[in-house]
C-alpha cells in the first residue's frame, strides 16, 4: 500500500503518522492490491480535519471528518472508509452469487437410491456436486460465517489449488491444503 501524508497548518508529527500508517494498513485485507492512499490532515482554528482518498483497481473511496482532537478525526474518517470497503466487497460478493445462481440451481442436491443386501451398513445416500469458487483464505472464513456452516470448500485464487477450511470445537481454524 502507498499512502501519502500531507500536513495543512500544522507540523508533521512522527507519532500520527505511524498511527495512520498502521491503521490503513488494516484496510488492505478488504481491497485488491495495489492500493494507493492519500491522506490530508489539516487543521482550521479549531477544527481538525481528516481527508482519506484511497484508490485500487476501479474502486476509489472518500471519506472526510472534522473532529476537536486530530487523533479522533483520523479514527473516524478510517472507520467510515472501511464501512464503505465492507459493503463494496459485499456487494461484489452478491453479484457474483446472483450471476452463478444458474449454475448453482443445475447442481442441485441429488437423492441416489442404493440398493444393498447388507443391512446395517453405512451407505451413500445423496450426492452434492459444487463449482469451486476462487477465494482467498480470509474470504473463505467470511463465507463460513455467513453461511454458519462448519466446512468451505474452495479454490485457492493464488495458488489455484483445492482446500477445505473448517471450524474446530474450540472456535479455531484448520486448513486442508491438496497437492494436485
Amino acid at each position: 500500500m502507498q499512502i501519502s501524508l500531507t500536513f495543512r497548518n500544522t507540523d508533521a508529527e512522527e507519532w500520527l503518522k505511524e498511527h495512520v500508517n498502521k491503521r490503513l494498513q488494516k484496510l488492505a485485507r478488504y481491497i485488491d492490491k495495489p492500493v494507493e492512499a492519500h491522506v490530508i490532515l489539516s487543521v482550521e482554528k479549531f477544527r481538525n480535519v481528516a481527508e482519506v482518498n484511497l484508490s485500487s483497481k476501479g474502486v476509489k473511496v472518500n471519506g472526510k471528518e472534522e473532529e476537536k482532537e486530530m487523533i479522533t478525526a483520523v479514527d473516524n474518517v478510517i472507520d467510515k472508509i472501511e464501512r464503505q470497503l465492507k459493503k463494496h466487497k459485499e456487494k461484489i460478493r452478491n453479484r457474483k452469487e446472483n450471476s452463478s445462481f444458474n449454475e448453482i440451481a443445475a447442481m442441485a442436491t441429488e437423492s441416489v437410491e442404493v440398493f444393498d443386501d447388507d443391512e446395517g451398513q453405512p451407505k451413500v445416500v445423496e450426492v452434492r456436486r459444487i463449482v469451486l469458487q476462487p477465494m482467498s483464505v480470509d474470504d473463505a472464513i467470511l463465507e463460513m460465517e455467513d453461511s454458519r456452516n462448519r466446512f468451505v470448500m474452495y479454490r485457492d485464487s493464488s495458488s489455484e489449488r483445492v482446500n477445505v477450511i473448517y471450524r474446530r470445537d474450540d472456535g479455531n481454524y484448520v486448513l486442508i491444503e491438496a497437492n494436485s
